[in-house]
């Protein structure tokens, strides 16, 4: 297929191919916008780029707008469709442009903070917008298409502009492509966290504090073989846990920098006529720890891990489950090194993650994000070399990453990593920060070789994320049915009459938890067939049925979650089966 670029060539791209889909998204932003303006032209255009499963575009109603108003505006985009419009790459004058677009401030705006010279745009039929493009040829490509939602999204992302309507939407080539893209997105819902959460007994959120998960003891189990695996991994790698006070004085968050650049997020009190703040992070707490004793270099690296309970002010709007809450907790650690040790502790991080996810089955990419282009702290000097020495670390690696610009940490550029889930969707977990302005604010120092005081090198990193949102995600990726290891219930016995087969089912669930495993025995007077569906409802992997031939020949018959057939074994031969699943943590 043709497409035009951003200089009003013509390039020949394969249809099947990445560059392609990005285009055919970017095309039907546009035929959105032409759609909004023709039914709302009071409406305010924003900006509308493509994304990884589709388009979205920012625009500003000037009144309520809600999904219901997405159909109108689907019909009118298949009309332009249909009238198989080209579309056409153009340029203007700074001048032509501000004068075209004077009615919109945002393009306006986006308009004067371009260069002197010729502006690029495109036009499809009397509909212009500023673009570089690329682009497909012709709205008649635009064929199979949906829009999918509605939100809202500050101008620039900045909450001190004004909220804007996000419609999002996906363009495909075939009508096949679009219904199996949205299967997709129904099995996705289906897979919602929240609602899993609630029918497997995991987590509530409660009116009495909003954004702050309660975890049930099901819940509760899930995250404490998380935390087992993360602990058992912190001593593999030589890590050292700390653990840091949640509140903590106004001069010390002054010191690190939250106070003026944080503020906002956190959560403040007075003691003692003193002010005091609810920590958002961890790394002020692991600093004091460093600092609390003398560092040889030979001492270095001081690897500190930290699981701590962090607090933030998140806006009510934003909150979203364990996605986005105001309280969560952090694997975090906190890497002291010279600069000679960098690129080995940070291909050490990596190496740690790679585990992680591995284990759960979770691929992932890498992004470097450098530094924001204002409300930053340290030299610029200091910023590019950091940013150096962590793309170093990455080519290391070998492995594929993008460059994020602008959107590190306000103390230091940092490696994202972006994990994929089986319903192929991207979630922000691991984070390596780098940071050589904390540890010169708080006056951390070693004594190298020759007896002088030197500053070490920090790197902040997390491999979950936090715990919260880590299992937000393997609720999702699992949909509610984990493996053995990590299953809140691991077996379910369900004796088929109790008069006769309940002493025995006794026996099995004494024998089950004597090897450590957790067992839910359902001896109620349902029928076999309704206790059968509620441990697939309550997605138990391992479900044992008692009658008279097990009884009989001391075996079990069992069948797990994902699959019907019904295998007898000895009791023996079956726990001999389950213990390493346990013990290997084998995700199948």
């Amino acid at each position: 297929m043709k497409i035009t670029l951003h200089d009003g060539s013509v390039k020949e791209i394969d249809r099947d191919s990445e560059e392609a889909f990005r285009t055919l998204n970017h095309s039907t932003a546009h035929l959105l916008a032409e759609a909004v303006l023709a039914l709302y032209p009071d409406a305010k255009l924003t900006i509308g780029p493509s994304i990884e499963e589709g388009f979205y575009y920012d625009i500003d109603f000037g009144a309520p707008f809600t999904e219901e108003d997405l159909a109108p505006i689907e019909a009118k985009m298949k009309e332009i469709s249909n009238k198989g419009y080209d579309i056409t790459y153009m340029t203007m004058s700074k001048i032509e442009a501000l004068d075209y677009f004077k009615d919109n401030p945002y393009k306006v705006e986006l308009i004067e903070n371009l260069e002197d010279g010729d502006i690029s745009a495109f036009k499809q039929n009397d509909f212009i917008d500023l673009c570089r493009g690329p682009h497909v040829l012709n709205s008649s490509l635009i064929k199979h298409f949906k829009l999918l939602s509605v939100a809202g999204a500050y101008w620039r992302g900045d909450s001190k502009n004004k909220m804007l309507v996000r419609i999002y939407g996906t363009s495909h080539f075939t009508e096949e492509s679009l219904q199996s893209y949205l299967t997709l997105v129904e099995e996705r819902k289906k897979r919602d966290h929240r609602v899993l959460g609630k029918q497997l007994d995991l987590f509530m959120i409660s009116e009495y504090g909003p954004g702050f998960p309660i975890w049930l003891p099901n819940g509760m189990t899930v995250r404490t073989e998380i935390e087992n695996l993360i602990k058992e991994l912190l001593h593999k790698y030589h890590y050292q846990l700390i653990q840091t006070p949640i509140i903590l004085s106004r001069e010390l968050w002054e010191t690190s920098g939250h106070w003026d650049h944080y503020q906002k997020n956190m959560y403040t009190t007075k003691i003692d006529e003193r002010d005091f703040a609810i920590k958002p992070m961890n790394c002020p707490g692991s600093i004091l720890v460093y600092n609390s004793s003398l560092h040889s270099y030979r001492d270095l690296p001081v690897r500190l891990a930290e699981l701590g309970l962090d607090h933030r002010h998140e806006a009510s709007g934003a909150l979203n489950g364990l996605f986005r809450a105001r309280s969560f907790t952090q694997d975090d650690a906190h890497i002291y090194c010279t600069e000679d040790q960098l690129e080995s502790e940070i291909n050490g991080c990596i190496a740690f993650f790679d585990e992680v996810y591995s284990l759960f089955h979770l691929d992932y990419s890498i992004e470097l994000s450098t530094r924001p282009e204002e409300d930053f702290i340290g030299d610029i000097e200091i910023w590019d070399k950091s940013e150096q020495i962590l793309e170093n670390a990455i080519k290391k690696t070998g492995r594929k990453y993008e460059i994020n610009k602008g959107d590190g940490a306000f103390y230091g550029p940092k490696l994202d990593f972006k994990v994929r889930d089986s319903m192929n969707r991207v979630w922000q977990c691991g984070t390596i920060q780098l940071d050589m302005n904390l540890p010169h604010r708080f006056g951390c120092f070693y004594i190298d070789s020759n007896g002088e005081k030197v500053e070490p090198i920090m790197i902040h990193r997390a491999c979950l994320g936090s715990i919260e949102r880590f299992i937000g995600v393997i609720i999702e990726h699992f949909a509610g049915a984990f493996p053995l290891w990590l299953a809140p219930i691991q077996v379910a016995i369900l004796p088929v009459n109790n008069e006769y087969h309940l002493e025995y089912a006794r026996e099995v669930e004494a024998r089950l938890e004597e090897k450590g495993f957790r067992v839910t025995l359902d001896d109620s007077n349902e029928k076999l067939g309704y206790r059968m569906r509620n441990a697939q409802m309550k997605k138990i992997p391992y479900t044992i049925v008692i009658g008279d031939n097990e009884k009989k020949d001391g075996s079990v018959t069992y069948r797990t979650y994902h699959d019907k057939e019904q295998v007898t074994l000895s009791l023996d031969e079956f726990i001999s089966l389950l213990i390493p699943l346990r013990d290997k943590r084998v995700m199948d």
